[in-house]
């Protein structure tokens, strides 16, 4: 209706290229336009000014000669000075985009190392901005923005590279696992020595205490009891505790049989066996020492014999 009446609107974040007999003529931006018709007007066509994307799949291979997909988004837009530049030197704006965007990832990639390509995404999708801007701004086109989105290997080598992380961080988890089992025995040696330690300083204040109490036991009855000696009090000690002792065996349920001399004179036997064997000793240093004193001044007597049969 708008045409027949000789008037064109135009849309927001569009611009409309007219011609006049077929010759460029001018671009109608967004509102109403006078479009006379019957004196050789005409709309060539419509360009939008909004920012579109491209998305690029290109397939290169990595200084280690590994096979890649490297996946670019593109945004561009027409700008509105140039909109007749954008409208009328390029026939097929996407494949012109995408011939420069393979040729910069072409030369950028092979470069680099496949753990280097991932590292310098951003240098990558920088190349290709550059590279871009400087050719489509000839043809009224201004770049936004460019991303590498991704870089895909091929799966066998997402494979063996999972893999070999995996085998790394096992190495790791195996070394953290032999530490601490480490650092548990040490701890455990540490542990049982300090118990062993302890333990035996329990025992010597038990003996230590053991003995003070025997001590003060004999004093004690000594004083208290006239007429008896030290050796009664043992006696009777030693028979204290030698019947304490078979108690605690007929107790303990986990204790194995145990044949031993029983009678009211073992506890006496014990103790004359003791005695005897200290009057033994005794005896033996009496001895040893009466024979040194006989056999010293012997000695001397024979050497004063020979040194008087020498002198004569």
């Amino acid at each position: 209706m708008g045409q027949a009446c000789g008037c064109i609107q135009v849309e927001q974040s569009k611009v409309v290229i007219r011609e006049h007999f077929g010759k460029y003529d001018a671009v109608l931006e967004p509102g109403c336009h006078c479009m006379p018709w019957c004196l050789g007007y005409k709309v060539s066509g419509k360009l939008s000014l909004r920012v579109q994307q491209l998305d690029i799949k290109c397939e290169t291979k990595t200084k280690d000669n590994v096979f890649v997909n490297v996946v670019a988004s593109i945004q561009y837009r027409a700008l509105a000075e140039k909109a007749a530049d954008a409208y009328y030197k390029l026939s097929n704006t996407k494949a012109q985009i995408q011939a420069y965007v393979f040729d910069v990832i072409r030369a950028s990639v092979p470069k680099l190392s496949l753990d280097a390509a991932f590292e310098q995404k951003n240098e990558i999708a920088k190349a290709v901005e550059d590279e871009l801007e400087k050719a489509m701004s000839a043809y009224g086109f201004e770049i936004v923005q460019t991303l590498i989105v991704d870089i895909e290997p091929d799966t066998h080598v997402k494979k063996a590279m999972n893999e070999i992380n995996a085998a790394a961080r096992q190495r790791v988890a195996a070394s953290e696992k032999a530490e601490g089992v480490k650092i548990l025995q040490i701890k455990r040696a540490e542990g049982e020595a300090e118990s062993k330690y302890l333990s035996g300083i329990g025992i010597a204040r038990q003996r230590q205490a053991i003995v003070d109490g025997l001590r003060d036991s004999v004093l004690g009855f000594s004083e208290n009891v006239p007429g008896t000696s030290a050796k009664d009090v043992l006696d009777m000690v030693l028979l204290t505790q030698y019947f304490d002792t078979m108690k605690e065996i007929g107790a303990s349920s986990k204790s194995s049989s145990v044949f031993i001399p029983h009678g009211p004179g073992a506890v006496r036997d014990i103790a004359s066996q003791i005695r005897g064997g200290l009057l033994q000793g005794n005896s033996a240093n009496q001895r040893f020492s009466g024979c040194m004193e006989t056999c010293v001044p012997a000695n001397e007597n024979n050497l004063r014999r020979k040194e008087n049969t020498l002198s004569h």
